[in-house]
């Protein structure tokens, strides 16, 4: 067993949320799914109240814990993308199911996690020893909501 376990909180939508993250990111699965033993504030007896998962190789459990907290964009969840094609099926999958777009590589499920779908070129850019690559690469970033990395290695060059 590990040490940590991510905790996300859901408004009863935990087991929807679980089967959509289990069909569209890689390393993900849904182990138990424990129901609430007696009525509590935020279930009733023998509802969902946990889902236990493995979110992109991370063990997560997703909590049916009532409309008291909302999530917010201080917390996210970063996926490195190998080429353009992994990048617009994730972000698309995210975005068409109820989700929203942000800016710079950020979306949003439909439940108000927020994503970053970050292509590692990206990352590795940004970290160009050339401070006016990296600078190039920063400017053409926060143009873009979905990365393109083509744009992103256009600009990069110069």
């Amino acid at each position: 067993m590990t040490k940590a376990t991510l905790c996300l909180w859901y408004d009863h939508t935990a087991e929807e949320a679980a089967a959509f993250y289990a069909e569209t990111f890689p390393d993900t699965w849904i182990g138990a799914i424990q129901r609430a033993p007696a009525d509590n504030p935020s279930t009733s007896e023998g509802a969902v109240l946990v889902v236990e998962m493995t979110l992109l190789g991370v063990p997560t459990i997703l909590l049916n814990g009532g409309a008291t907290f909302k999530h917010s964009e201080a917390f996210s969840i970063q996926i490195h993308t190998e080429d353009q094609a992994e990048t617009d099926r994730l972000w698309n999958a995210i975005v068409s199911n109820g989700g929203a777009e942000s800016m710079c590589s950020w979306c949003k499920d439909k439940w108000g996690i927020s994503w970053q779908i970050t292509p590692r070129a990206l990352t590795h850019w940004m970290a160009d020893p050339d401070p006016a690559a990296r600078k190039r690469v920063f400017e053409a970033m926060m143009t873009m909501k979905k990365i393109d990395i083509a744009a992103i290695e256009t600009a990069r060059k110069g």
